[in-house]
């Protein structure tokens, strides 16, 4: 039995100190493949992505993801327990399934886990959320989450799917090219921006009239305070 418990402790350290070491490269190098990427690759889609930095995003986007999926993003600390638990007392009562998780908890997932998995996943996913939290900035959550997340079939970030939906780079979203973008995020496979169907035209326009309220209310400050800062420094020094 000592035997045992000693080798789970050290199976458990070793998990622990290789996933820290791990967030911290991605802290500053771009992740060059997911798994989520990977299953998709053998399942025949291909992978279409373009990175772009943060900067290089309209900020519509953070907006409206911000708006659709995770008002308290610059708040939490990785979880939304009020939206956790609301989402629970929702799903309770039939109907449409509501997810309760957080943009951070999306990366996290994105990043480094694959899709589905049940409880153990989740116990995992919440391990690297708390992980990015503490050793990544907001922004780079964010930047992080734009590029990897899925948002076609075989098409991954925002920069592949705003070619591909609207035949420009992700520097020149519109308001409602934002919004329609950040109504397919949840179901990437069955929606399309470009030409949406009910639900997709819906949402997409209520993340439109959402949006206003996250740069009027400084939802998004923890994205953008920074960045306004840097363009500032940028400038001052030439």
């Amino acid at each position: 039995m000592f035997r045992l418990l000693y080798f789970i402790g050290q199976l458990v350290l070793s998990f622990a100190l290789l996933s820290t070491l791990w967030v911290m490269v991605y802290s500053f190098v771009r992740p060059p493949v997911t798994l989520t990427m990977i299953s998709n690759a053998v399942a025949g889609y291909g992978i279409n992505q373009k990175w772009r930095s943060l900067e290089d995003i309209d900020s519509k986007m953070a907006d409206a993801v911000i708006a659709a999926e995770d008002s308290n993003f610059c708040n939490h600390h990785g979880f939304d327990f009020t939206a956790i638990e609301q989402a629970a007392k929702h799903n309770a009562s039939g109907g449409h399934i509501r997810g309760g998780s957080t943009i951070s908890q999306q990366t996290a997932k994105n990043t480094f886990l694959w899709q589905n998995g049940g409880y153990v996943r989740k116990a995992i996913e919440a391990w690297f959320t708390f992980l990015i939290e503490h050793l990544w900035s907001k922004h780079r959550i964010m930047e992080v989450y734009l590029n990897i997340a899925e948002t076609g079939i075989g098409i991954y970030g925002v920069e592949a799917a705003s070619q591909h939906y609207f035949h420009h780079d992700a520097r020149h979203l519109s308001t409602l090219e934002a919004a329609r973008l950040a109504a397919v995020f949840p179901l990437p496979k069955k929606r399309t921006a470009n030409m949406p169907k009910g639900f997709v035209r819906r949402y997409g326009n209520i993340i439109q009239s959402r949006m206003a309220t996250v740069e009027k209310s400084g939802l998004n400050r923890c994205l953008f305070n920074t960045i306004k800062a840097k363009h500032l420094a940028i400038s001052d020094s030439k």
